[in-house]
């Protein structure tokens, strides 16, 4: 997956179009040791997710609510299994937003971790959805949610019983309240500890998010034996992986700081690494350490001896998110580099990243950028060239903005098909109201506009598949971490294949360079209108547009 950057110390000339200015880089980080973080031959090494909210994405029955079969039936948009077209987005990957059993619509608090939510369909619908997804080799990773059940589970109804009941010492309970705050916000944040919600037998059980989702206490045997078990159930089922929800939280040991990222949390996440390694070799897990880049990079755990880590060898890049977004609003390439630098210091060697631009948490994407199209293109080319293993969320390949209202629902709103009332979605009245802009941010309309952000998207999944240091490879970085660079430079390196890309941050039209590298002549892998690489071996230089961006092939 090539996490491994290496800062060159040479002076970079970025010269604008009505001006000169330079700029010369830090002294360089020291390479970390050599390796690519998930082996070369695992599929999840350099491979495109796609996030999906199955209640938003397509609706077969007309309930209003998304369900597997519409999903099933939306596959080829995805992948349609042929590399030769060019119609479909090209990702390699979907991971399901929760599918289990629940009393809410997000499905983050679980009833049962066998099943599936009937308003999604049944356990065959979900067969006949893993098949199809392979068959187009398209993998699939669920969701896991295990830090937390949901207050209806039959466990914690259970424990609720009798002091003495089976599940009791599977939750987190106190005889008294301890008083402690979430540990975002341990002076002002919400209470983590509430009633028992049975007078009969008295205490206080632990739920760091809210009341309706107590704590699993992984202490107990029982229950990280138990949870092994689910994660094998999947992986029989033909799942490829999960996405680990609330990673930092699972073990507590005092307030505060002793309520994330304890020892106990690290041991239990090495052993299902182990136990899924053991099931499944290929299958990936993929880490939700909301945090700073020292935080996450202690979640791959030791790269000594699994390659890409004995913990979780994917985790989400939360500060290279940021970074990417604020970048994009001043026009300014220095914060990107230096998330991409601290990448570099803090991992682990031969750990690797997984890059995203936004979540079903987060403001969508198009909402944060000012709904610019500018913006958002460079935004795409920004999440699908760095290194790493991207995540897509649905429908920020069409420009889909933050619906109205407040909570978490707007970030998660029916995917648009079309312009029509019911969006292509479905043929009832949508669970939830349509962004704003759905006229122009839908598929119909961006599907054969070769100029539409939806084409941009699938031009640069197509350039990635094309090039395996672009995937896969390692990272020079030309850009220096300080100041106001416009243009944000790098090489991607695998074996003897040289990838130089240029993104121009910039409303004006620049050129970048003199870049020290090697190669003969070079071969566009993707180039916006007007971008162009010029100059030799130990010279090249890059005209870009504002917003442009390119990525050239250095022969050797």
């Amino acid at each position: 997956m090539g996490r491994r950057i290496v800062r060159r110390a040479s002076v970079i000339g970025l010269l604008l179009a009505a001006g000169c200015s330079s700029g010369a880089s830090p002294a360089p980080v020291p390479p970390g040791p050599p390796g690519q973080g998930i082996p070369l031959d695992t599929w999840a090494n350099g491979a495109v997710f796609y996030e999906v909210f199955v209640r938003s994405f397509q609706d077969s029955d007309g309930d209003g609510k998304g369900d597997l079969r519409g999903l099933m039936a939306r596959l080829d948009y995805l992948n349609d299994g042929d590399p030769a077209t060019e119609a479909d987005l090209g990702v390699d990957a979907i991971w399901l937003m929760p599918i289990f059993p629940s009393p809410s619509y997000h499905g983050y608090d679980v009833l049962d971790y066998e099943g599936v939510n009937p308003e999604y369909g049944t356990l065959a619908d979900f067969d006949a959805l893993v098949a199809a997804a392979h068959a187009r080799g398209i993998k699939v990773i669920l969701d896991l949610v295990v830090n937390h059940t949901g207050a209806g589970h039959p466990w914690f109804q259970d424990s609720v019983t009798s002091a003495a009941a089976i599940h009791r010492d599977w939750y987190v309970w106190s005889a008294t309240d301890p008083g402690w705050k979430q540990p975002w916000d341990p002076i002002f944040g919400g209470p983590t500890w509430f009633p028992s919600p049975n007078p009969a037998v008295p205490g206080w059980y632990y739920a760091v998010f809210w009341s309706g989702m107590p704590d699993l206490n992984f202490n107990t045997a029982a229950v990280r034996a138990e949870v092994k078990r689910i994660a094998g159930l999947w992986l029989a089922r033909g799942v490829d992986g999960f996405r680990l929800d609330a990673a930092r939280y699972l073990v507590e040991t005092g307030p505060a700081s002793g309520q994330a990222d304890t020892p106990g949390t690290h041991a239990f996440w090495k052993e299902l690494a182990a136990h899924v390694r053991a099931s499944k070799p290929e299958a990936v897990l993929v880490g939700e350490a909301w945090a700073d880049a020292r935080t996450i990079a202690s979640y791959y755990g030791s790269t000594a001896t699994v390659p890409g880590g004995d913990e979780l060898p994917l985790s989400f890049d939360f500060p290279l998110a940021d970074a990417m977004a604020a970048a994009i609003l001043a026009g300014d390439a220095a914060p990107v580099a230096a998330a991409l630098a601290e990448v570099q210091r803090r991992y682990p060697p031969a750990a690797a990243d997984a890059p995203f631009l936004s979540n079903h948490d987060q403001i969508r994407l198009a909402t944060r950028l000012g709904n610019d199209a500018g913006r958002l293109r460079t935004a795409a080319a920004l999440l699908l060239t760095v290194p790493g293993s991207p995540f897509v969320y649905y429908g920020e390949e069409i420009g889909a903005q933050n619906g109205s209202g407040g909570g978490d629902e707007p970030k998660r709103a029916p995917m648009a098909w079309d312009a029509t009332a019911g969006g292509g979605f479905t043929t009832g009245t949508p669970w939830y109201p349509f962004s704003p802009g759905q006229g122009t941010a839908n598929v119909a309309v961006q599907q054969d506009d070769a100029a539409s952000l939806l084409s941009r998207y699938r031009a640069l999944i197509r350039a990635r598949r094309a090039s395996a240091a672009l995937r896969r490879g390692e990272m020079e970085l030309l850009t220096p971490t300080y100041g106001s660079p416009p243009v944000l430079a790098f090489v991607r390196s695998l074996g003897s294949e040289r990838v130089l890309v240029a993104h121009n941050l910039s409303p004006a039209q620049v050129f970048a360079g003199p870049f020290p590298e090697g190669g003969g002549p070079s071969e566009k892998l993707f180039a916006d209108p007007g971008a162009a690489l010029s100059g030799g071996p130990g010279a090249w230089g890059a005209t870009l547009p504002p917003g442009a961006s390119g990525v050239w092939r250095l022969a050797r």
